[in-house]
């Protein structure tokens, strides 16, 4: 299930009132949503896996960082202001093909890739059907990784599955696993909540050190996932 951009947009300002320690990161986040929203609503009906259609935009969200981003963005977006077009290929391109890790790049660049890349993505993730065999830990769409789980009511408990941090795409995974190194003895699979997030918790694994935070729609069906996962910031500096 995927939420529309200004259901996103909307949850992220009311976040932003409700968690002050947050809400910097919350506003930013709704300034870079509209803007990824008119980057999906505005591409070809005929983009099929052409990245050159983003590359107009980059000057857009250098200009957005710079008047709104971190120190550290803005030092990583005066830098890209002088980058090439071929140089802003080349780092969608290793991005998307998974041929970069985030580690290998510098700076913030992996931030800008992303940014623009998940509007594109997600575009063609809704005109594909994309469907799981078995358990992926990785998104069956395009291969990324989850930016967090999601707990959905089913019976007389919940069902979880993962969205993928690049298109959004949700897809069914075992409650009892771990996504990062398929560790499935609980013994070995701990899970943290805090009082002030009580729809939220932090699947963590012993055995790869790794955890993915979960967002129980079963206690809150206002929750937007990718954006309640900003909001609890607080839940990565305590589970690293």
């Amino acid at each position: 299930m995927r939420f529309s951009w200004d259901r996103r947009i909307q949850r992220a300002s009311e976040l932003a009132m409700k968690h002050r320690e947050s809400s910097e990161l919350l506003n930013f986040y709704q300034q870079l949503a509209r803007f990824q929203k008119q980057i999906y609503e505005g591409l070809p009906s005929a983009t099929e896996h052409d990245l050159g259609v983003l590359l107009p935009h980059f000057s857009g969200l250098v200009e957005l960082v710079r008047s709104t981003g971190s120190p550290a963005l803005k030092r990583a977006a005066v830098a890209l202001a002088e980058d090439s077009d071929n140089d802003r290929l080349a780092l969608l391109e290793g991005i998307w093909q998974h041929q970069l890790e985030s580690q290998a790049l510098a700076g913030e660049y992996p931030f800008f890739a992303q940014a623009l890349l998940q509007p594109y993505a997600e575009y063609l993730a809704d005109k594909t059907n994309s469907s799981s065999n078995g358990t992926p830990s990785s998104c069956p769409f395009c291969g990324s990784r989850p930016v967090v789980a999601v707990l959905r009511p089913e019976g007389d408990g919940g069902k979880r599955s993962l969205v993928c941090s690049l298109c959004s795409t949700e897809w069914n995974f075992r409650r009892v696993l771990c996504p990062s190194c398929g560790e499935e003895n609980k013994d070995h699979l701990p899970i943290f909540a805090a009082e002030e997030f009580e729809y939220v918790r932090v699947d963590a694994c012993d055995t790869c050190r790794c955890y993915i935070k979960s967002i129980d729609m079963t206690k809150n069906g206002n929750a937007v996932p990718v954006v309640d996962e900003l909001a609890t910031i607080s839940l990565n500096l305590w589970a690293g």
